[in-house]
């Protein structure tokens, strides 16, 4: 199939999506930047659909034409494996696929910070990896839950939408399910995940008040459990899980939440300076009493403090990342400015 060159083309050029819209030559994304294939032809509706409907079932087909929507994975033998998603645009179908690598990264490629090992040790809370969409969040997921597969005897769990990187069980065992095939909702999953004995659960994403209000139950009940949700910090993150609940329940909720939490990594991925590749800048929040009792007392604007003053606690600010990573000349300064809150801390 035509489209699997595409998926080649991709892959050789080291992008980490490709982009199929009407009236456009291919775009990959190389290192953050889009870049239109060379030597491919603008694409037709015709042409965007023999490209795209030869890699459907029948049934997914049918669900997309109905839907205008629709999250798959697709392996290509030799090649790789993608996450697709299919919109419609303007009446006409449009296709944006994120490339998938062969082997799950470890936490060391990723430079995950040590508190991230800690947390992975952890029998049970809830671990928060947030950040815009394309920011690895997926990969550091997955990191992760390979390293307790490693590491720890376990039963692991994932609901995804669509699976992504495909895990062999090494000393743990684990089940990966997805949406639409393996279940027909985050929320029916989850409640039914206690009956399947786990010691740890990964949420591909949380994406409404039944996810996380089942989440954190399973996190209250003494399982860690590991999710993204697609917010821009730490304290973000707290008012997001906070404010999806009913008004007359958040009181309740931030004590709960206060409980269960054990960290939010939030993260972007930066060019860096050779322009050769990504890097990720983090911010951590740790939660400690300081932090629990900020967040039971509803005062979450002072959790950015916290994160500034708390280097003992392995916590880092988005800011203090970016200096770092500037100071290590890996990122460039207008790389640095660009994402930084305060702009100014880089001098100081």
């Amino acid at each position: 199939m035509r489209i699997n060159n595409l998926f080649q083309i991709a892959c050789d050029n080291k992008a980490s999506d490709l982009h199929l819209i009407v009236g456009q030559q291919p775009v990959i994304r190389i290192n953050g930047n889009l870049k239109k294939i060379e030597n491919q032809l603008i694409l037709d509706k015709k042409e965007i659909e023999d490209l795209i409907f030869p890699i459907l079932t029948s049934e997914q087909k049918e669900t997309f034409i109905k839907k205008r929507e629709l999250d798959i994975s697709y392996e290509v033998k030799g090649i790789g494996r993608f996450r697709v998603n299919l919109h419609f645009e303007k009446n006409n179908i449009s296709l944006a696929s994120r490339v998938i690598p062969d082997e799950v990264p470890t936490m060391e490629d990723i430079a995950l910070p040590p508190i991230a090992y800690e947390l992975t040790r952890c029998l049970k809370g809830l671990v928060l990896v947030t950040g815009p969409t394309g920011c690895g969040k997926s990969t550091t997921l997955a990191a992760m839950v390979d390293s307790i597969n490693k590491d720890r005897i376990c039963n692991i769990i994932t609901l995804e939408d669509p699976i992504e990187f495909l895990f062999k069980s090494q000393k743990s065992i684990i089940r990966q399910r997805q949406l639409g095939t393996d279940m027909i909702s985050f929320g029916a999953a989850l409640k039914h995940t206690l009956r399947q004995d786990p010691d740890v659960i990964m949420i591909g994403e949380m994406r409404d008040l039944e996810t996380i209000a089942t989440t954190m139950t399973l996190a209250e009940t003494g399982h860690l459990v590991l999710g993204t949700l697609h917010t821009y910090n730490a304290a973000q993150t707290v008012d997001r899980i906070i404010d999806i609940f009913p008004p007359h329940q958040q009181s309740q909720i931030r004590v709960q939440f206060s409980m269960i939490l054990a960290a939010v990594i939030s993260q972007r991925l930066l060019p860096t300076i050779d322009g050769k590749s990504q890097v990720a800048a983090r911010e951590i929040l740790i939660n400690t009493p300081a932090v629990a009792n900020l967040i039971r007392e509803n005062k979450i604007a002072q959790i950015k403090t916290v994160i500034q003053t708390s280097a003992k606690d392995q916590m880092i600010s988005l800011d203090q990342d970016l200096k770092r990573l500037y100071q290590n000349r890996v990122i460039s300064k207008e790389v640095a400015k660009m994402y930084m809150e305060n702009p100014e801390f880089l001098t100081n």
